[in-house]
């Protein structure tokens, strides 16, 4: 059993990826070719942003975001403690400090009740993570930054297709950042990410960077980096856009199957989906106690599992002096509990039982050697 069936997913799709991808090796235009614009505009029009700027990856995406809101060195982001690194990443490689705040132990998003706290007058924006595909508490955050003047970049490279309060995920901020990685729910072969945003400058200066900094050919009007999303993985995503509702679909009522069948299993706490969002569950996570023997067991059953994340950024040594550590209770305590389960658009109802009856066959081996 496959922990993501990209298999299966690129056979339902074969004749247009591969047209796709024709396409792009007929015109040879590899990088900026037509392709490019023509997802742009598709993305734009999906999630309801006014722009869309595709890029090389989902950190170039956050890289690019804070660039465009001319992020200095010493300027500050809020963001969550339990995340992949690249979150804080971006910050420390432009000189910046990332501003840790702990996750409701529940959803594992950001604690907006901490995030008010946290602001000081270098402050330049707060980086929610849309975890494991369900968005945060974005108009709570959008209050308190309108509150202090700073700006809000939505991680969301986990999260592209959920909705919150009936917009979607990458639209609800000053701007969103998502990731086409292979394993998200809308991914390309190879890396790719795109920005999101209504404003017409920050749009403008996404453009530029990504190019190098240039305005006009040979004319760097700012410093920018190499951050193109190549046409080839344009391509990809353009084709696999075509079931992207119906995986979305799927996503949300195999995630919701989860949830129902783990109910029945004792030792397994499941993630808390909020009344006014939905998840799209990139990885199923769950939290169970001796982890790892629960992985061992999964896996002498020929299950594969994950662990998005076995530390919260601040146990990571590059980051652990930005934060004690005691800091984030609830990111160590979920640290050492999540465990994600298969999960794709393609897992058939028989994979997903035999995923959860084999759980709960490893938990009551525990409970009875206990």
């Amino acid at each position: 059993m496959p922990f993501i069936d990209l298999k299966a997913q690129y056979a339902a799709l074969k004749p247009r990826i591969d047209a796709r991808i024709q396409q792009v090796l007929d015109h040879g235009q590899y990088i900026m070719g037509p392709e490019v614009g023509e997802l742009e505009q598709r993305l734009a029009a999906y999630t309801g942003s006014k722009h869309c700027v595709t890029v090389a990856s989902g950190t170039e995406a956050l890289l690019i975001a804070l660039m465009a809101l001319d992020f200095r060195a010493g300027d500050e982001v809020i963001t969550t403690a339990f995340t992949f690194a690249a979150t804080a990443e971006v910050i420390v490689l432009l000189g910046g400090k990332p501003v840790f705040v702990d996750i409701e132990p529940d959803t594992c998003n950001i604690d907006v009740r901490q995030v008010e706290a946290a602001i000081t007058p270098r402050t330049k924006a707060i980086m929610p993570v849309s975890l494991y595909g369900q968005v945060a508490d974005m108009a709570e955050l959008n209050a308190i930054a309108d509150r202090h003047g700073v700006a809000v970049i939505e991680d969301a490279a986990q999260s592209f297709g959920a909705t919150y309060q009936g917009r979607k995920s990458c639209a609800l901020s000053t701007i969103g950042c998502t990731s086409f990685f292979p394993s998200k729910p809308l991914g390309c072969y190879g890396d790719g990410g795109a920005l999101f945003t209504d404003d017409d400058a920050i749009a403008q200066a996404a453009r530029e960077i990504r190019v190098h900094g240039q305005s006009a050919r040979y004319t760097h009007t700012r410093v920018g980096v190499g951050g193109r999303m190549d046409t080839l993985q344009c391509a990809i995503v353009l084709a696999k856009l075509e079931r992207f509702d119906w995986e979305i679909e799927r996503r949300l009522e195999i995630g919701e199957r989860y949830q129902q069948l783990l109910a029945a299993v004792p030792g397994v706490r499941r993630l808390a989906v909020r009344d006014d969002r939905d998840c799209v569950w990139a990885q199923f996570t769950i939290f169970v106690d001796d982890r790892k023997a629960v992985q061992a067991g999964l896996q002498a059953a020929g299950i594969p599992t994950a662990v998005h994340y076995p530390k919260p950024l601040h146990h990571q040594p590059a980051y652990a002096h930005h934060g004690q550590p005691d800091d984030c209770p609830q990111s160590i305590r979920a640290a050492g509990q999540v465990l994600s389960l298969p999960m794709s658009a393609d897992l058939s109802q028989a994979d997903q039982q035999r995923v959860v009856q084999t759980l709960a066959d490893v938990l009551a081996h525990q409970r009875a050697a206990a």
